[in-house]
């Protein structure tokens, strides 16, 4: 199902013109949805159910998304050979089978540390793949002038998941447990299979054909990816973003629910906050890309997010010691300090989502827009493969800083990365970058 932008003179379709994004956009909100149960259910699995540390939390993490620092690189040239389409059915399937064998271990006793991360470990092979493929198969589903406005609209999707998904995941685990819930994320990806199967293969999508070998298919990413006087400075930038960010994640869990025990729900009302921030985020992204420019827009969103995880770090102050192992499993049982360290978590979280929206679609859009086809696959895989494998050094990271020296310290250690990642941006040439000046067109994006 191929798209032509009828070209300058006309006004720009709106998305719903076109129905393969539609159905693709109804796939990945679904999936989105159940990702955020999993993200919950996943931290009470390991830190409440399996009675682990914070560095079980980071090791996991990081054996998730180890598959992209072993295999990223080449990803995105496997990918080229094969119907993208196909990559992602394949994807969501796997996926899916791997959530249901982890929730039958689970609930047989058998689950392991070590046996999750391998599961994990597969899960993140699979999430691989589709991520390049996911990257590379928009394009082919809108006109280019629309990239910035369909990664808008797919990741306002993902904010309404995150908000309402880690809300009801808090409650769906009180009451089902952790394990029963992954069932939900796997029946998710059942449904994005189901959907994309119903897509027709876009036309003119035919696998890339290219006479270099693989190590010059990777090296040419590498140079486009790091070569490029704007794209180099925004990876860089990401690649430090994702240190801070993992730290966060490894951490942000043990905190709700070890230091302050406020329990799943809890811990879903304080990452719904993040949800709800980024909903409004990315509804303004667009509007504050063309006012602002795409380069200020997202060097103001960066520099919003250590002030952001500032507050957060502030959390357990608010609360004092007088709680230490009181599990209060309803916010109606909540004392007065500790809805005080929810408020400052909840506040920090909604700035932290709030910048997150407004960055994401602008720093998508800016990628595919100035990204010949031919190496969009290559460009996503580069930068993912090597974001993913900074989570691999700060999931761990965070689990030891929060064991030798304190949650805290790592909260503190989070907001430091994502300073340090701002003032990368801040001061580089993508400050000044404007999506509108350096946008490809789609008939350029079509030569060889």
């Amino acid at each position: 199902m191929g798209v032509v932008d009828d070209g300058p003179a006309v006004m720009e379709p709106k998305l719903r013109r076109y129905p393969a994004f539609v159905r693709f956009w109804l796939a990945s909100t679904v999936s989105d949805f159940g990702t955020y149960i999993t993200t919950l259910a996943l931290s009470v699995l390991i830190l409440v159910t399996m009675n682990g540390t914070p560095l079980d939390q980071g090791l996991i993490n990081a054996a998730r998304w180890t598959p992209y620092l072993l295999f990223g690189l080449v990803a995105g040239v496997w990918i080229d050979r094969f119907p993208r389409r196909t990559v992602l059915i394949g994807g969501d399937l796997g996926r899916g089978l791997i959530l249901a064998g982890v929730c039958v271990t689970a609930v047989m006793g058998t689950l392991s540390v070590p046996t999750l991360m391998v599961l994990m470990f597969t899960f993140g092979t699979l999430a691989l793949t589709s991520d390049a493929a996911y990257q590379s198969f928009l394009p082919q589903l809108v006109p280019r002038s629309l990239l910035t406005q369909a990664n808008a609209r797919l990741q306002q999707s993902d904010t309404v998941a995150q908000t309402t998904g880690s809300a009801v995941a808090g409650g769906l685990v009180a009451v089902v447990t952790a394990p029963v819930a992954l069932l939900v994320d796997a029946v998710s990806y059942f449904f994005s299979a189901a959907v994309l199967l119903s897509l027709e293969r876009p036309s003119g999508q035919a696998p890339v054909r290219s006479k270099l070998r693989l190590h010059q298919k990777v090296a040419e990413g590498l140079r486009w990816v790091y070569g490029h006087p704007q794209l180099a400075p925004l990876a860089w930038s990401t690649h430090i973003w994702f240190i801070g960010s993992a730290i966060l994640g490894t951490v942000l869990p043990t905190v709700i629910l070890n230091d302050l025990h406020l329990g799943a729900l809890g811990l879903g009302l304080v990452l719904g906050c993040s949800g709800i921030g980024a909903v409004v985020g990315t509804t303004l992204s667009t509007r504050l890309g063309h006012r602002r420019g795409t380069g200020n827009a997202m060097v103001a969103a960066r520099l919003a997010q250590p002030f952001a995880v500032a507050l957060v770090a502030l959390a357990p102050l608010a609360a004092g010691g007088g709680h230490a192992g009181e599990v209060h499993d309803s916010p109606l049982q909540w004392p007065g300090e500790l809805w005080a360290a929810f408020a400052l978590a909840g506040l920090g979280q909604l700035l932290f989502g709030l910048a997150m929206g407004v960055e994401g679609p602008l720093e998508m859009g800016y990628q595919q827009a100035v990204t010949p086809d031919r190496l969009i696959a290559r460009m996503s895989a580069t930068r993912r493969s090597v974001n993913r494998g900074m989570i691999v050094i700060g999931a761990p990271l965070g689990g030891v800083i929060a064991i030798a020296a304190g949650t805290d310290m790592a909260l503190w250690a989070a907001v430091a990365f994502l300073l340090l990642a701002s003032l990368v941006l801040l001061f580089s040439r993508f400050r000044d970058a404007r999506i509108e000046d350096q946008q490809l067109s789609d008939e350029e994006a079509l030569i060889p």
